[in-house]
């Protein structure tokens, strides 16, 4: 039976010799509108894409063949990633395939802010011979403050060192160990925007970085400091930057992404301080080949032999194993997002200990969910198939063991993560052979279920808390699903688990963690 892709962005040729090799039925349709799409898309068994096409509920619902989604790069913005996992079609990335020409275009814009050369070059052409205007600045032992250290960040600052610079990062998955051999020193995020005269973004986008650069962070940044942004929009708050720049207290800033693209028009267009790309930062020959390559190869691979590489929403199981583990790597994701949420420091080292029936099964893609959802609790482009080699690559341990009973539980697993701040405990089971249940966070009982939002909150023993939550949230008109409490003993730790119908907001999140009997509050979501 013969299996048929569309490819429906620019995409380079080589991609469809690839198909075609790999005896795979190929059509070539870049630019189709909507509706073209929608009409036709019911024809394929997968959909290669860029950026340009996007694949909405719509689309999926027509796609009544459809098994693979391929995205030749790494953001997925234009996929209904949810939507494609309910429907049961995979989608594939290519996370590395354009991490050096990004983190070349992120040095390029260092430079280009350095020396003003767009203005110079626009003065020049327009015969003004302005030498003294353009006074530049060296790169040679400046301090680059790099924000997200990963796998493109980690690139920059390689190139980085080679300029002579001195390189500081702040990540929270960045190991000391990891640190030295990278060559890097590794700080807080206060510290870095005190000391650096240049800073880069290399963070995707999420709760925790969205608007990381503002006013606030923007006061604790040297005088004339320089911001690069080729990573995410929406990582800078864009009005709060240019009343840093209309004040003198940043000298510039290169952004090759804004938080509304395609970005026609800009508060910040027109400003001399601003060097402006058109989120090009993928945009090599090179990487374009590579990511073309990759997602045909992947893509072909699955079709044709059934294998998994680089999917977001899909482990490598065998159909064998599939009905059986299901429920196990549910457990697992809730587990490690779990863990990866309550761990704010540095990982260095992820124990996930398997007892009773579970042993009996394939424990391998259980891990990698488990790894993959704690580790993308903070970064991006980490997937089931590429999260352990991810955490290999921050110098994270991973320990497995296993035991053919449990005391307490039929089935059960154990994430002990260590890092920098201490150990971090949680355990989960399944209840009726197919429900996941937390057990014991930080060896305190509780049974409780995952919902989307959360609230996890360490207590003292004590009277008033549960009165206080409930009335913080009642008054605020926040409807409570569920409350699980757990403690060690009486007049001891505790724990509580509050499960929310809507995400909680900042002032609310505040008034709870300011509660005398709180110790620490964490606002969780799945």
């Amino acid at each position: 039976m013969s299996v048929k892709v569309l490819i429906s962005d620019k995409l380079d040729p080589l991609a469809v010799k690839i198909f075609e090799k790999k005896g795979v039925s190929v059509d070539f349709k870049p630019g189709l509108s909507a509706e073209e799409l929608l009409n036709i898309i019911g024809e394929y068994d997968g959909l290669a894409v860029r950026s340009a096409t996007s694949v909405t509920p719509e689309i999926l619902a027509a796609a009544k063949k459809l098994k693979v989604i391929g995205r030749a790069g790494i953001g997925v913005d234009n996929i209904d990633v949810p939507g494609a996992t309910a429907a049961g079609i995979v989608v594939m990335n290519t996370p590395f395939g354009n991490s050096i020409t990004t983190a070349e275009h992120a040095i390029a814009m260092m430079f280009a802010l350095a020396r003003q050369i767009p203005q110079a070059s626009v003065s020049t052409h327009a015969g003004k011979w302005e030498k003294k205007k353009f006074m530049g600045t060296e790169l040679h032992a400046k301090t680059l403050g790099v924000i997200g250290c990963g796998n493109i960040g980690s690139i920059v600052a390689d190139r980085a060192l080679g300029l002579k610079m001195n390189v500081i990062a702040f990540d929270p998955f960045l190991t000391e160990e990891r640190a030295v051999e990278i060559g890097v020193s590794k700080v807080e995020l206060d510290e870095l925007f005190a000391r650096a005269d240049f800073i880069t973004l290399h963070v995707p986008k999420n709760e925790k970085t969205v608007g990381i650069i503002n006013e606030g962070s923007i006061a604790k940044m040297k005088d004339g400091a320089f911001i690069i942004n080729c990573a995410r929009g929406g990582l800078i708050v864009e009005t709060d930057l240019k009343a840093a720049l209309d004040q003198g207290k940043i000298a510039g800033a290169a952004l090759d992404v804004f938080e509304v693209e395609p970005a026609l028009e800009n508060i910040l267009f027109g400003h001399e301080k601003v060097i402006c790309t058109p989120h090009l930062g993928a945009a090599t020959n090179e990487a374009q080949v590579n990511v073309a390559m990759q997602v045909a190869e992947q893509m072909a691979d699955y079709l044709v032999n059934g294998a998994v590489v680089n999917a977001l929403n899909m482990p490598s199981i065998s159909a064998e194993d599939a009905p059986r583990l299901k429920p196990y790597l549910k457990l697992a994701e809730q587990l490690g997002g779990f863990a990866g949420q309550i761990a704010s420091s540095a990982i260095q080292k992820i124990e996930i200990a398997y007892a009773g029936s579970v042993t009996e099964m394939n424990t391998d893609p259980i891990t990698s969910v488990l790894i993959a959802h704690l580790l993308g609790a903070q970064m991006d482009s980490v997937n089931m198939v590429n999260a352990l080699q991810v955490a290999q690559s921050r110098g994270i341990e991973i320990v497995q063991s296993y035991s053919g009973s449990s005391q307490d539980w039929r089935s059960m697993i154990d994430v002990k993560v260590s890092s920098e701040n201490g150990v971090r405990n949680v355990t989960g089971t399944l209840f009726t052979g197919k429900e996941p249940r937390i057990v014991n966070i930080e060896g305190v009982p509780i049974e409780a279920a995952v919902s989307e939002n959360m609230l996890f909150i360490r207590n003292d023993d004590t009277p008033g808390l549960v009165g206080h939550v409930g009335m913080i949230l009642a008054n605020a008109d926040q409807n409570i699903a569920d409350f699980r409490l757990g403690r060690k003993a009486c007049g001891e730790s505790a724990v509580c688990l509050v499960n929310l119908d809507a995400p909680l907001p900042d002032a609310l999140f505040e008034e709870i963690a300011n509660l005398p009997q709180a110790r620490s509050v964490k606002r969780l979501r799945f």
